[in-house]
């Protein structure tokens, strides 16, 4: 590793490093080539790690889009700043799930299992939307035919995924909550533990036993470390973004901004 690339990696998680190679890749090729290059879905975070690496160049751009203005999961676009990006540079494509509602439900983390079932991975396809009993997802167009011709049950109910555009994509409500609370520490089970009200030994066994992700990806450790921009999901609990670190208080604690979702 270069000694740039070695402070660079200072000021992020070792487990981020993965992310960090890919953005400089992405920034290299930018540079070098003169065109736009588009990554797979990012989550919040990491599109946040992906803003600090541009940010320091200076004849790059980017953009972000996950098919909606809300979206969580979003591909980015790294360009040179000359360059005009339209919305077919980010190659989307959109599903509804073709089900037969009147008889049984879907819930998310049943469609999200599917998915991850079949083979695919995380970062091929983006948020999963709901409203009512209509289901629909954003994908790369990449995986397009994948999902046309493999993706036909979504746990033991069988669906038909039928192609739709853009403007027919439902508008999810947003429940989010803003919210502030003050931790001992950055610790995944202090953070579970003082958003929901949950004892730190629940929390701990909570994340334990696989019941915790965090930025969709299941996690084990009670004493993971987290930061800026993490999405935490916590099963039968609800949902908690990191939204902004204000500092300690005079008993050393930490301050955190926060939103949040209760199941």
């Amino acid at each position: 590793m270069s000694l740039v690339n070695e402070n660079i990696s200072q000021h992020f998680r070792p487990d981020e490093q993965d992310i960090i190679n890919q953005i400089l890749d992405m920034i290299a090729i930018a540079q070098n080539q003169y065109r736009p290059v588009l990554s797979n879905f990012l989550n919040p975070r990491q599109i946040y790690i992906a803003q600090t690496l541009i940010h320091r160049t200076d004849d790059l751009a980017f953009q972000v889009c996950g098919g909606f203005s809300a979206a969580e999961m979003q591909r980015l676009l790294v360009y040179p700043d000359y360059y005009q990006p339209q919305a077919e540079d980010f190659n989307l494509t959109y599903f509804q799930i073709d089900y037969p509602a009147k008889f049984t439900e879907l819930y998310h983390r049943q469609i999200l299992g599917s998915l991850i079932g079949s083979g695919l991975k995380r970062d091929s396809f983006g948020d999963i939307l709901n409203h009512q009993m209509v289901w629909q997802l954003v994908v790369s167009t990449e995986i397009k035919e994948f999902i046309s011709r493999q993706v036909d049950r979504i746990g033991r109910v069988h669906v038909r995924m039928k192609e739709i555009s853009a403007d027919q994509l439902v508008v999810p409500s947003s429940d989010w909550e803003e919210n502030h609370i003050t931790v001992s520490s950055l610790r995944l089970d202090a953070v579970v533990a003082n958003a929901f009200n949950y004892s730190r030994n629940r929390a701990k066994e909570t994340i334990e036993h696989g019941l915790v992700r965090v930025n969709w990806e299941p996690l084990e450790r009670p004493d993971y470390s987290l930061a800026v921009h993490d999405l935490i999901s916590v099963r039968h609990g609800g949902r908690v973004k990191l939204t902004q670190i204000t500092g300690k208080n005079r008993k050393n604690n930490i301050g955190l901004n926060i939103q949040m979702i209760k199941a």
